[in-house]
């Protein structure tokens, strides 16, 4: 498998860390100046930090520069970001802007065209191959998942069946008549199509799908483990956002699956102290930051991306560094009764109590001075009214002994939670504030 991957990798893909530093410098002196001269926000933002592009000398000197977050690209909505005149923007894409303005990005030609490689490249890596049917169902609109993902087919020479979300029988149908050979959605969203398999009468192993390429949240080793056993597939974790460019930032390989390997030829990595945002060294956790090296429309420096992850050596592509399994978002994060609490954390414990299905969601609420926690979540089909009591008393203990907070259980029956054919919800927070 090793030996076939290698003989795929493009020119950049097989460059030596050297040659690699050396692209990354010019590319990011490049970005640099570019965004100083035409963003009024990186203006402002480097002169006030006393910085300036051409004190860019070495990639070390990247850390000098202030860093970006969402809510400058809020402040500067809808376009003042563009770094390009408007009619030179080819397409643009938003969040949905649940918590505030969205975020709008843009791409010129020639950003869309380098999208759809790296795209092309990522799916290459997770096992896709020309020729390959692939059924899209990450959301199309102003998400890039959907449409991003769509023209990285393509451009790998695939054939793309954009079904986007919802419509979950369908998507079983479409699966079993079309007989695609790779699936692309996020984790929570194919274990949905799976429990239609099932529920359908239908043995999700016995479908032609061979691979999955599954992104856009957070999702854990047992969730890994439970989609490829239940699904007989591979399952790979590709990464992007759209402040970054979408989906396709990084990829795992089909080969290793540890981890994604990010295109350092387009985007620069850093991790850094998620409190002070002093630098930290490849090897320690820390919020990924991440600076883009060929954007045109919409050049990002030093964003904050929240995920807390680590940086490693390549394994796959050995120039281009790995990022370990996101842990969780700084931004995510539950404070309760003074301990740090991540919904993966909680994944982990429910994927790994016996009779408990991989659906559920954390409710926070108030008692008295004090925050609490209900972890609500379903069984699994055919279990035994005392088994359910079993499993949920083992949950609660093993909360306790591994995150290190009290929490309550409720067993809900098979698909009673809502499922989200896009980014899941984990966490509803009904707590009182002051």
């Amino acid at each position: 498998m090793m030996a076939e991957l290698t003989e795929l990798l493009d020119v950049s893909e097989r460059m030596s860390i050297d040659e690699l530093r050396e692209l990354q410098l010019t590319r990011l002196r490049w970005s640099l100046a570019h965004a100083y001269r035409n963003v009024p926000f990186y203006r402002a933002s480097f002169d006030a930090a006393g910085v300036r592009p051409e004190d860019c000398r070495s990639l070390a000197d990247l850390a000098h520069f202030p860093t970006t977050g969402k809510a400058d690209l809020r402040a500067n909505y809808p376009f003042g970001m563009f770094a390009v005149p408007r009619a030179r923007v080819r397409r643009i894409h938003a969040s949905s802007g649940t918590t505030g303005a969205p975020t709008v990005v843009g791409y010129t030609e020639k950003d869309l065209a380098d999208w759809a490689r790296l795209v092309a490249r990522s799916l290459r890596a997770a096992g896709v191959r020309p020729g390959d049917l692939v059924h899209n169902a990450y959301g199309y609109g102003l998400f890039t998942g959907g449409l991003g993902a769509h023209a990285g087919a393509e451009a790998l020479g695939a054939t793309v069946v954009p079904i986007s979300g919802g419509m979950t029988p369908r998507q079983v149908r479409l699966i079993q008549d079309f007989r695609p050979d790779a699936v692309l959605a996020t984790p929570s969203y194919l274990l949905t199509i799976i429990d239609e398999f099932e529920r359908s009468g239908l043995d999700p192993r016995g479908c032609s799908l061979r691979v999955g390429v599954l992104g856009a949240e957070p999702w854990t080793e047992r969730m890994r483990a439970e989609i490829e056993e239940r699904l007989g597939i591979d399952a790979v974790d590709i990464y992007g956002l759209s402040e970054v460019m979408g989906p396709g930032v990084a990829c795992e390989s089909v080969a290793t699956k540890d981890g994604p390997h990010i295109w350092e030829d387009h985007f620069y990595p850093e991790v850094i102290d998620p409190s002070s945002g002093a630098p930290r060294p490849d090897g320690e956790s820390g919020e990924l930051v991440f600076t883009s090296l060929t954007k045109e429309a919409f050049p990002i420096i030093r964003y904050r991306t929240r995920d807390l992850t680590t940086l490693r050596p390549g394994t796959a592509r050995p120039g281009m560094r790995r990022m370990e399994r996101i842990t969780g978002r700084s931004d995510d994060m539950i404070i309760l009764r003074g301990v740090n609490v991540f919904p993966t954390q909680l994944e982990e414990i429910v994927l790994r109590t016996a009779g408990l299905a991989p659906h559920f969601e954390l409710v926070l609420t108030t008692t008295g001075r004090l925050d609490a926690m209900a972890v609500r979540v379903e069984a699994r089909a055919g279990l035994s009214p005392e088994a359910r009591s079993a499993a949920g008393a083992a949950l609660v203990h093993a909360v306790k002994e591994t995150v290190g907070v009290s929490v309550t259980c409720e067993i809900l029956d098979p698909a009673a939670l809502e499922r989200s054919a896009g980014k899941i919800q984990r966490v509803i927070d009904r707590r009182e504030r002051l």
